[in-house]
């Protein structure tokens, strides 16, 4: 059974930077895309940033510009590095394993446990 591991999340200042890790226990051959969700309480889910196989990458335009999204294919390992981070980035950070057709995301059923982002002073 392939595992998504997170890591990397935290508590941090508005305005602050977090790097979140993603590790695949094995290699996915199904996949040819790997993203990172998030979920704050009282919303739903949603795609913040995913990345092809080839290094092709695309963002929710609430952090196009503050989120970069790259991965090590050696190490089975997506990261998702934040910057001037705000409040309203607080939530609840999953990692995704899917397929890009079409120019859009499918996730699969591989999913991280989650990890909590609070953005706050």
């Amino acid at each position: 059974q392939v595992q998504l591991v997170e890591s990397g999340g935290g508590l941090v200042q508005p305005g602050g930077s977090l790097r979140l890790s993603c590790a695949a226990s094995e290699s996915i051959g199904s996949i040819n895309a790997m993203g990172w969700y998030r979920q704050a309480p009282g919303k739903q889910r949603e795609l913040v940033a995913r990345i092809t196989t080839g290094g092709s990458t695309n963002y929710a335009d609430s952090v196009k510009g503050r989120f970069t999204i790259s991965r090590d294919n050696a190490k089975n390992t997506v990261y998702l590095q934040m910057n001037s981070l705000k409040p309203e980035d607080t939530a609840v950070y999953y990692c995704s394993a899917g397929r890009l057709r079409g120019g859009f995301y499918f996730p699969s059923d591989y999913w991280g446990q989650g990890t909590q982002v609070t953005v706050s002073s």
